[in-house]
């Protein structure tokens, strides 16, 4: 038997340079994370929820939005001899963005608008409880909720490793690229309640409630900037044109539950939807502190921009008379829901 000698030109060439096994990584491949989230959003106009009364006149963002608390969370690994390449799940939330607004007077004047003649609920026409109220409240409730899953390209290596090579110092910057799906939902809920104050009975709420739910593919890099040992600047951009299913749907009933009807015997509760084009621009800028290899604490701000989408202001109806008054979904507005985030990843 034949064996070619390796160190001649009918031997094999060996392990390539560029894979040998002292050249590659030896980096966790798993990597996983979580974040506390600080939030709140931009409004559009408000739209008046009643006629003034007594030198006051509340609108649909006298309900503003205020900052509550959220979650994100991210896990992924990274494939290849070299790390290169990379599949990662996020997932974010606020819950809870919105506050309420009440406007009493003596006596009872206060008109809701909107109107809703011909309306009832049993047989107490609707004008008991919308015309002459001695109070009114308009409150707001809104959530975001995110998922996304994104492919990494890496082709300058990892910027939370250190080069322990002194002949091959760390990059002190670093660029990866992303592509991906992401789903965003933003769910906005407005409650318009009228206090009597005369001879109908309990309360009458009406509520507006439109959602938008946002998918399609998006492209988006991470630029990492190592300006200290252990300290890097990050900032991560993210873009998409998305496909957006619009629901809305209008409902006026009591506190108790009791459906208000049309003259015609339909129920006041419409669900309407919609499908339209949106688009979505995001970026996460922060600073990270690599504790060690397996260990990053990072604080930085979010800001989504989100256009051609529809909101509860905006379907907020002028009068409620038949089930053609309050169906229908109006889009084309915007908003940008930001905040800031602290949290840690870890890596093994």
């Amino acid at each position: 038997m034949y064996i070619a000698d390796p160190l001649t030109a009918e031997g094999f060439a060996g392990i390539p340079v560029g894979d040998a096994a002292d050249m590659l990584p030896l980096w966790p491949r798993w990597f996983a994370g979580a974040s506390g989230l600080v939030m709140t959003r931009t409004l559009p106009a408000g739209t008046a929820t009643m006629l003034p009364a007594g030198g006051v006149q509340l609108t649909t963002n006298s309900a503003a939005a205020t900052w509550p608390g959220g979650l994100d969370l991210h896990v992924g690994r990274w494939f290849g001899p070299r790390q290169q390449h990379a599949v990662e799940f996020i997932y974010w939330g606020v819950y809870g963005i919105g506050s309420a607004a009440t406007a009493t007077t003596s006596p009872p004047t206060i008109d809701a608008i909107p109107q809703a003649p011909g309306v009832s609920i049993g047989s107490t026409p609707a004008s008991a409880y919308l015309t002459n109220a001695a109070a009114q409240t308009i409150s707001r409730s809104d959530l975001v909720n995110d998922v996304e899953i994104n492919w990494i390209y890496a082709p300058g290596g990892r910027p939370e490793f250190l080069s322990q090579d002194p002949s091959l110092p760390s990059r002190p910057i670093n660029l990866m690229w992303l592509a991906g799906f992401r789903f965003f939902q933003l769910e906005d809920v407005l409650t318009q309640t009228s206090f009597p104050g005369g001879g109908a009975p309990g309360t009458l709420d009406l509520g507006v409630a439109t959602n938008n739910n946002l998918y399609g593919a998006q492209i988006g890099a991470k630029f990492d900037w190592r300006f200290l040992s252990h300290l890097r600047f990050s900032a991560v951009p993210k873009f998409m044109i998305a496909g957006n299913s619009i629901t809305n749907t209008t409902s006026l009933a009591t506190g108790a539950g009791t459906q208000a009807v049309f003259p015609s015997g339909d129920p006041a509760n419409i669900h309407s939807t919609l499908g339209v084009f949106s688009w979505l621009g995001s970026v996460d800028t922060g600073l990270a502190w690599d504790v060690t290899e397996r260990w990053s604490l990072s604080v930085g701000y979010r800001v989504v921009g989100v256009g051609n989408i529809a909101q509860a202001d905006g379907q907020w109806p002028t009068m409620i008379s038949s089930p053609a008054s309050i169906s229908g979904i109006d889009a084309g507005s915007s908003t940008i829901i930001h905040g800031g985030f602290a949290g840690f990843e870890g890596r093994y």
